[in-house]
């Protein structure tokens, strides 16, 4: 199969697992023998950018019709069977949709966040879950600032939701959905149920495994309000305050809020602050967890590191909402606490550290669940079958056949 995967990449400063994601599944696809070729951006580029080029950017978000050039053409001359959309903003933007139907090749996109009915992607606003803008006019978003606390800033993203909407919606064969919660969230939106299909990411194998009880409980993310770090930091406090759990707490990663935890974490025994691991550090620190937390405030479209402490038969401690809740099977592969409460997650840490036995039956638990559900051998399969799904609906629909039937309910497990 010959896929041209597109992709503008987040800023190489700050962790992102959907980066991470891409690459990984670059490197199955051409692994099993596909021809992959790749069409990116780098956000990391905007720099090197004079002034008016920059002034200019947020003009072109909602639409670049020099990339619509750009990819048509070579789309004409090499021909994929089919496009891969990943991330657009803000270099490339929904044009490679109409690039792609001027070369009549069939888009599958990947929804990594859910940019689809919210302009920052969040379903947040205030540290709250926020449905304003879903199935309206994005208005809402534009008057409370919700990206990056800027209206400004805002409104590039909310003019090119409101005016591509039906482009994504009409000039995409099939959307990857993370977890059958971001599915059911976006049905509600109205986003066309026979095309959201739940295909999860898969986590290659991690070449190590827990052996042990742990040494650390690990926080490894973006240091975010949203990935519910300050709520780790509470939480953390009132354990300390209760005589601790025996091992340190491990936050590992980057983002807005690292002069807040660099602070925090000054001068204590039971916290260490790492900063930045690399690939091969985050994989060995998973290695040696009691532990992995997963906070998050907000609802997570899927959840990369807690399927990677599953691969390294790590269990984990994750907010009870969003796809948290089908990638962690409370009691049995880790525990659930209840989302932004601090009380509930300290008291899910001390327990998942106070039974050695107990975790170490999580961590096989988890284990389990990684190879039957999120191996690259299961990734592979289910992404195939996606894109052949695709290439078949699109040379359905170019003989005049009613598709609508074989789409089924957009589930493809």
């Amino acid at each position: 199969m010959h896929v041209l995967v597109v992709h503008n990449r987040y800023a190489s400063a700050q962790p992102s697992g959907e980066n991470k994601v891409v690459d990984q599944e670059v490197a199955l696809l051409r692994e099993a023998g596909h021809r992959v070729e790749v069409f990116e951006r780098r956000s990391d580029d905007i720099a090197a950018r004079s002034l008016l080029s920059k002034a200019a950017l947020p003009l072109l978000v909602p639409w670049n019709p020099a990339v619509r050039s750009e990819l048509a053409a070579r789309l004409r001359t090499e021909r994929p069977d089919v496009v891969h959309v990943h991330n657009v903003f803000p270099l490339l933007s929904p044009a490679v949709l109409a690039a792609c139907a001027d070369a009549d090749v069939p888009a599958v996109a990947t929804l990594h966040n859910y940019t689809q009915v919210c302009p920052p992607g969040t379903l947040q606003r205030d540290g709250r879950p926020c449905t304003e803008c879903v199935g309206s006019a994005p208005l809402p978003a534009v008057r409370h600032g919700c990206y990056r606390g800027s209206r400004l800033a805002t409104v590039p993203l909310a003019v090119s939701l409101s005016v591509n909407r039906r482009r994504w919606w009409s000039g995409v064969e099939r959307f990857f959905c993370l977890s059958a919660a971001q599915r059911d969230v976006l049905v509600r939106a109205g986003m066309p149920a026979e095309r959201l299909a739940v295909k999860h990411n898969f986590v290659p194998e991690p070449g190590t495994c827990r052996v042990g009880d742990g040494e650390h409980v690990l926080y490894l993310g973006r240091l975010a309000e949203v990935k519910g770090v300050r709520l780790l930091m509470t939480a953390w406090d009132e354990i300390a305050a209760s005589g601790g759990v025996g091992v340190p707490l491990v936050i590992a990663g980057t983002g807005p809020l690292e002069p807040e935890v660099t602070a925090w974490a000054a001068g204590r025994d039971d916290v260490r602050y790492v900063g930045l691991y690399d690939p091969e550090q985050c994989r060995q620190a998973i290695a040696r967890s009691v532990a992995v937390v997963a906070p998050s405030t907000w609802l997570e479209a899927f959840g990369l590191v807690v399927v990677e402490a599953m691969a390294a038969g790590v269990p984990t401690v994750a907010a009870g909402h969003g796809a948290f809740v089908e990638l962690v099977e409370d009691g049995v592969t880790g525990l659930l606490h209840r989302p932004g409460e601090p009380a509930s997650l300290a008291s899910c840490i001390r327990r998942i550290a106070a039974e050695p036995a107990r975790n170490r039956e999580m961590g096989r638990a988890a284990r389990r669940r990684y190879e039957k559900g999120f191996s690259p051998a299961v990734g592979l399969e289910r992404l195939v079958e996606e894109y052949r799904t695709a290439i078949a609906g699109r040379s359905a629909l170019a003989r005049g056949e009613d598709t609508r039937a074989g789409r089924g309910d957009g589930d493809s497990r």
